[in-house]
């Protein structure tokens, strides 16, 4: 089973956007700064967007842990 490419990036996407937030609200708790724990959140999302797509590519290129459907395989 393989996925197209444009799923990765809805899947980079959303999970970037909740993955942001967190990043921004650790940042604010860390540092009491708004405008500090928004720019950490808008470099890090850009750069973290790119290596989960990368991730998610590469690993659907591997087999690993999958279960290869026969002929035999069928659904009621």
């Amino acid at each position: 089973m393989s996925e197209k490419s444009y799923r990765s990036i809805v899947k980079s996407v959303s999970w970037r956007t909740i993955g942001t937030l967190d990043t921004i609200v650790i940042s604010l708790i860390i540092t009491s700064k708004l405008d500090i724990a928004i720019a950490i959140g808008g470099v890090e999302v850009f750069t973290k967007m790119a290596l989960y797509y990368a991730h998610e590519r590469t690993w659907n290129r591997i087999n690993f842990g999958r279960i290869k459907k026969t002929d035999s395989d069928y659904q009621i």
